[in-house]
């Protein structure tokens, strides 16, 4: 029986996997996330997502791996995970009362074939305080995510208004990820409990 493998350990992913219903096992995949030179912050993004599901299919070429990257972008320059809080502040700062791009990338491999799609997501935050900013960044959530907020906790607080997929934003437009397994050979509503299992 095939199985589906996120190549990711972002507790995100995972959320919003289950959320829709997939059974799934992590098997995060660890490659170089070096830009390349004159590369797109889309193309980049996709790239990474293409090479962590193939990097795990790799090793189970009979499994569907699912790979996912994500990107903020502010006027075409990549905003990555801070180092320290020094820099989380310097990005959120230069977040403050504008609008950025959130690029998620998700990638589908069953044996050698690969698909991917690239989700665009407009996101505008309201001007910040530097006393907010302070805050935030002392709750240690900025941390972990790249552009030093994340939109499904305290950082949601920031956002104005939103152009696109809310679930890309988070870490996996859901859309996107149950067509793609479609094509996999993996029809998602179909493996939902129907109310009958349920109750027995």
């Amino acid at each position: 029986m095939t199985s589906i493998i996120l190549a990711s350990a972002s507790p995100r992913r995972s959320e919003l996997l289950t959320q829709i219903g997939v059974a799934f096992s992590v098997q995060p995949a660890h490659i170089d996330e070096t830009p390349r030179a004159s590369e797109s912050p889309g193309d980049y993004v996709e790239r990474l997502a293409r090479e962590k599901a193939l990097a795990i299919s790799a090793d189970f070429p009979g499994d569907i791996v699912l790979g996912s990257d994500t990107s903020v972008v502010l006027e075409g320059a990549i905003l990555g995970k801070p180092s320290d809080e020094a820099e989380a502040t310097i990005m959120l700062t230069r977040l403050s009362g504008k609008t950025h791009q959130v690029m998620t990338a998700i990638a589908v491999t069953k044996g050698e074939h690969c698909e991917s799609r690239l989700v665009v997501t407009d996101v505008s935050f309201r001007v910040l305080s530097q006393g907010e900013i302070a805050a935030y960044v002392a709750t240690g959530e900025p941390m972990d995510k790249a552009g030093s907020y994340g939109i499904q906790g305290l950082g949601g607080i920031f956002v104005k208004q939103l152009k696109g997929s809310y679930s890309a934003v988070v870490g996996l437009p859901l859309q996107e990820t149950a067509a793609l397994l479609a094509n996999a050979g993996c029809i998602v509503w179909k493996h939902w409990p129907s109310s009958r299992e349920s109750q027995s």
